[in-house]
């Protein structure tokens, strides 16, 4: 048993937001019992590189006491605190306390959406952890997708830059996405084995343990406490041939045969599929069989974190003596790493894209991102004839190995559309099985639940629907309905010092929106998003009016400026009443005010030319005053 407990405790503080919200709770009682398992130098910075230590410490730290001030202490309790992940599908982030120790598991980020324009990233709000630091021994890292490491640059240093444990190919990513960041200190990277025990703290014992996902090294983690194990489990999905697990997938779960598990966490984001998903073995075959005998130049277009389907792709190009170029900087990041780890049965084979009109073309396969239709992804790219090297033709073959991220919809369908004008042959995972997912379906949750005996359950990783339906899985399977917690973000839930109850406390740590924006990083006010929002939708109108402070009128008609909100030329009628309204606001409102309030003045102009602009056009567009006196 291996003890690692040091950490550095640099104080470094985030800004964030009061935001109080009571999370959904079940009462608690024993879960009856269930049987075991089956026997189955300094850089310029770029945009990606913020410094979270621009923040004032004094004002910050004292706004933090005060937020947190009201949380009890857990006592001889555990503490389970998701602090992102849980109300969406990304920045996933876990928390647990025992006694003076904390881990974490994972620390994820989210990116932008409708809701967040301007936004790069959303991260986990980590205010909790930043008053609770002394006690934190390290961050666990269950796989290296973004959505459970890319938060770690942002928040790593505000929380005494602890220790992050993760297998091999999770830490080649970790590194490689630091060296983005020069200003933070160098991370204390600890590489886990496979099946290995580690002493963490004086109250946590942690085994890993392989799990299934589309990235090697994923594992899930079993936590020994003085009052039980906690198994954890993020993303995870169940290899099979025809809904029935593999051999190794039987094997892996053995180890919780006749085993008595506290809790369990899983996740929950393909529950609502019914069945199991397809086997990743039948989209390498159908992928394959395309690459065999595609006629010409065949372009996949893929998820670069669909690493295993990459290392197949790769290698079956070898097989039938065909060359491959890897086009998209995370998808070139990762092959760096595939490399680095040996997992290539042959790297000859591989070529740069400015090769590729070296061979002919029957030769060629190319690996693109861009997949969901990204706008500057080197997929879509090639699709709208911008990308300098590749121009489609009626012998090529362009395939789509991924499903539709749900709100990339249209983005994928300007990318199809794009790609359908041209001659080349399109090929999606609707026309073939060609794509399977990292998250287990319905079926496939279920089996591992019955492999594990476990009494408390926690679903993860999902909206709010789906960790519902999860939890109707769970209790469809014998688990008591008291025995199953709900949560949303910040949500605490506490095990009683004797194992026998669980429960969400009233109380909630921080979890107000985190973001990274621009060089901030801490909370962006709801009235920024807001205003973006009515910027993006309706546009700005900017009024300048100079009054006479002798006589208190206008010097002349007001100048407007308008973005986004009418093509002024055509609506030359609708300025001219807006002038006439203006300057009877103006006029009437500082008519015997001496001093003039110039506050009062632009606030009445505000809400008079708003009122009129809505009613004429049934927009609102973001009306800035400008009044100055002459």
């Amino acid at each position: 048993m291996i003890n690692r407990n040091e950490t550095n405790t640099t104080p470094i503080v985030v800004k964030t937001k009061r935001e109080e919200r009571l999370p959904t709770s079940h009462s608690s009682h024993p879960r009856r019992p269930r049987s075991g398992g089956s026997g189955g130098g300094r850089r310029k910075m770029g945009r990606s590189q913020r410094r979270p230590s621009d923040f004032r410490p004094s004002e910050e730290s004292q706004k933090r006491r005060r937020e947190t001030a009201d949380i009890p202490s857990p006592g001889d309790n555990i503490r389970i605190i998701p602090l992102g992940g849980v109300e969406e599908v990304g920045k996933n982030m876990t928390a647990i306390e025992y006694k003076d120790d904390i881990i974490i598991m994972d620390c994820g980020l989210q990116f932008k959406d409708t809701d967040t324009p301007g936004i790069d990233y959303i991260i986990p709000n980590v205010k909790y952890l930043i008053e609770r630091k002394h006690k934190i021994r390290g961050i666990f890292i269950t796989h290296g997708h973004l959505d459970h490491i890319g938060g770690i640059p942002y928040v790593i240093a505000q929380l005494g830059n602890p220790p992050v444990y993760s297998r091999e190919f999770g830490a080649l990513m970790i590194r490689k996405r630091h060296e983005e960041f020069p200003h933070l200190p160098q991370i204390d990277m600890r590489i886990l084995q496979e099946n290995e025990k580690i002493l963490i703290g004086k109250n946590f014992k942690i085994e890993t343990f392989a799990i299934s996902h589309t990235i090697p090294d994923t594992v899930g983690f079993v936590i020994e406490t003085a009052i039980g194990k906690i198994v954890f489990i993020e993303d995870v999905r169940v290899d099979n041939v025809a809904g029935v697990p593999t051999e190794e997938e039987v094997e892996q779960y053995q180890r919780f045969k006749g085993e008595k598990i506290l809790f369990l966490t899983m996740d929950s984001t393909s529950v609502e599929k019914p069945g199991f998903s397809i086997s990743e073995d039948v989209v390498v075959k159908n992928i394959e069989k395309i690459i065999k005998e595609a006629p010409g130049r065949l372009v996949i277009g893929t998820f670069a974190s669909q690493v295993e389907r990459i290392i197949s792709i790769i290698d079956i190009s070898e097989k039938y003596g065909k060359k491959v170029a890897v086009e998209g900087r995370s998808m070139k990041n990762n092959l760096e790493i595939i490399k680095q780890l040996n997992l290539l049965k042959d790297t000859k084979n591989l070529i740069g894209v400015n090769e590729i009109n070296d061979f002919p073309p029957s030769k060629i396969v190319m690996i693109t991102t861009g997949a969901q239709g990204e706008e500057y992804a080197a997929l879509m790219r090639i699709a709208n004839k911008t990308h300098k090297g590749i121009t489609l033709n009626k012998t090529d073959t362009v395939l789509l190995s991924s499903s539709v991220i749900p709100g990339n919809e249209y983005a994928i369908t300007k990318l199809k559309d794009n790609l359908y004008r041209s001659e080349a042959k399109i090929i999606t995972y609707r026309d073939s099985d060609i794509h399977a997912s990292g998250h287990g379906n319905r079926e496939e949750l279920g089996w591992i639940h019955e492999q594990i005996d476990y009494k408390f359950f926690m679903p993860v990783h999902g909206h709010h629907f789906m960790l519902r339906q999860h939890a109707e899985l769970s209790e469809s399977l014998g688990t008591p309905r008291e025995n199953i917690v709900i949560p949303d973000n910040g949500s605490i839930i506490e095990i009683s010092a004797d194992g026998q109850k669980i429960k969400i406390l009233k109380e909630k740590a921080p979890s107000s929106m985190m973001t990274v924006d621009g060089f901030s990083i801490g909370d962006v006010q709801e009235v920024v998003i807001r205003d973006r929002k009515m910027l993006a939708e309706d546009g700005m109108f900017v009024i300048i009016a100079s009054i006479n402070a002798k006589t208190g009128k206008l010097k002349k008609s007001p100048d407007i400026i308008s973005r986004g909100f009418v093509y002024l030329r055509e609506s030359q009628d609708l300025l001219q009443q807006t002038r006439i309204i203006i300057k009877k606001t103006v006029e009437d409102t500082i008519a015997g005010m001496n001093p003039i309030n110039f506050d009062f003045v632009k606030s009445n102009v505000t809400e008079n030319v708003t009122k009129f602009l809505f009613q004429k056009t049934a927009k609102h567009p973001v009306v800035i005053p400008v009044v100055l006196e002459i």
